[in-house]
């Protein structure tokens, strides 16, 4: 699938893609050409041919089927009791951020090369238009309704309307988030609410065909291994399926931060400040470690490459078709994206190297986000590009690039790999 999305662009890098005899340790390169030729990519394409090619590949090496259900979902209706929040607030270490507080961290965040201000900008605006946060004319799918980086919680607080999806296991999770608005799930009789995306696809097509309102289409699925590419194709089938029956279906995504992306101009200028400003110790540890430690962000281009190799090929995949949605449908429709940034889930610190890297990320510049600060930051961007959605930019790049709070990883003075273990090192001990 890699290979065909760049044999439009690069068929050079297609075969080279082809040509990779262990996927599991050689998928960084490939993905990093994907970025580069987008990047390289006429002004008349600007990448999405690229994008466009990878989904047609998705569909024909991996087809799923959408088939009426033997057995319908029934509806489960909650209406939650809070009083609802009316005012922007964000918590941060212990604190409330709102008003003049909030404006001072986001401009902090800005200085320190945490997020983009483009986003610092959305924020704001959001802030100074407090009336937005009201999604009752919203009908929002969240699937994935348990994960810690979803906007269930804050959409339930500001009193919208949540349609949750998720597997029947997590439902007393999902029940009891706080909520001053309305949740609604699929159910089956005998068992939780919820239900397998994998296994009960199109049952749940049916369902969400038949809930009123405007539905956005919201993708925060998550499963280990191979499962999690298997998902991210089949959320991608749902999402192709209702926009083709309705013409009222937005979509929503969060990219990971630890991905390849192409940086801003700001944001490159600041990494390269800080490199050529670091220490005597690092410029020493660089040079007698033959090139594997602390090595510059950026060699000559704006190629971004934060991936993980721990995190591995599917997860890679996963995230690129949920990238490759979002650029063609924001050019039929609202799409809201951004990427998010790197946040101490569990599904993270389940991994004992990420969790020590992510506890020593701090001397490097990165910041890590605790849940309920990153998924209230990303609900308040979504709402945002729900409120005054932008038309697609001339180029995927700069579209993915709108908004983006990669907690530094575009602006860290290291290319992210060659300061990780490093990172590690030090989180381990610390910890």
């Amino acid at each position: 699938m890699v290979a065909d999305a760049l044999r439009v662009a690069d068929p050079a890098a297609a075969d080279a893609t082809l040509a990779v005899q262990d996927w599991r340790r050689g998928y960084l390169r490939p993905f990093c050409s994907l970025i580069s030729a987008a990047e390289k990519s006429t002004a008349e394409k600007g990448g999405y041919d690229i994008a466009a090619a990878g989904l047609a590949s998705v569909r024909e090496r991996m087809p799923v089927e959408i088939a009426p259900p033997a057995q319908p979902f029934e509806t489960v209706t909650i209406d939650g009791e809070a009083p609802r929040e009316t005012e922007v607030v964000l918590p941060y270490r212990g604190e409330s951020l709102r008003g003049a507080a909030l404006i001072q961290r986001l401009d902090a965040w800005v200085a320190a090369g945490v997020i983009e201000q483009s986003c610092a900008d959305a924020v704001r605006e959001v802030v100074n238009n407090p009336d937005w946060l009201d999604l009752s004319d919203q009908r929002l799918v969240v699937l994935g309704a348990a994960a810690e980086m979803g906007p269930l919680p804050a959409v339930l607080a500001w009193g919208g309307t949540v349609v949750a999806v998720d597997l029947p296991r997590v439902w007393e999770r999902v029940a009891a988030v706080p909520s001053a608005g309305r949740l609604i799930a699929p159910v089956l009789p005998g068992r939780d609410p919820g239900a397998d995306l994998l296994e009960e696809l199109g049952a749940v097509a049916q369902w969400l065909e038949g809930v009123d309102g405007r539905l956005v289409l919201g993708n925060y699925v998550y499963a280990p291994g191979a499962a999690y590419a298997k998902l991210s194709v089949a959320v991608d089938a749902l999402a192709v399926h209702l926009r083709e029956r309705r013409e009222d279906v937005a979509l929503a995504f969060l990219a990971t931060p630890t991905d390849v992306f192409a940086a801003t101009p700001g944001a490159v200028e600041l990494s390269q400040e800080r490199y050529r400003k670091r220490s005597r110790t690092a410029r020493l540890t660089g040079a007698l470690s033959g090139g594997r430690l602390l090595q510059p962000n950026y060699d000559g281009d704006a190629i971004n490459d934060s991936l993980v190799p721990q995190q591995g090929p599917n997860y890679a995949l996963a995230k690129r078709i949920q990238r490759w949605r979002a650029a063609v449908a924001r050019r039929e429709g609202v799409v809201s994206f951004a990427v998010a940034p790197p946040t101490r889930t569990r599904s993270v610190t389940s991994n004992r190297l990420l969790a020590a890297a992510y506890a020593g990320a701090h001397l490097f510049d990165v910041e890590i986000f605790e849940p309920a600060t990153a998924n209230r930051l990303m609900a308040l961007l979504l709402v945002h590009q729900l409120r005054k959605p932008r038309a697609a930019a001339p180029t995927t790049a700069a579209d993915e690039a709108v908004s983006a709070a990669h907690g530094g990883l575009w602006t860290t003075a290291y290319h992210p790999r060659t300061a990780l273990g490093l990172a590690a090192v030090r989180g381990l001990v610390s910890r």
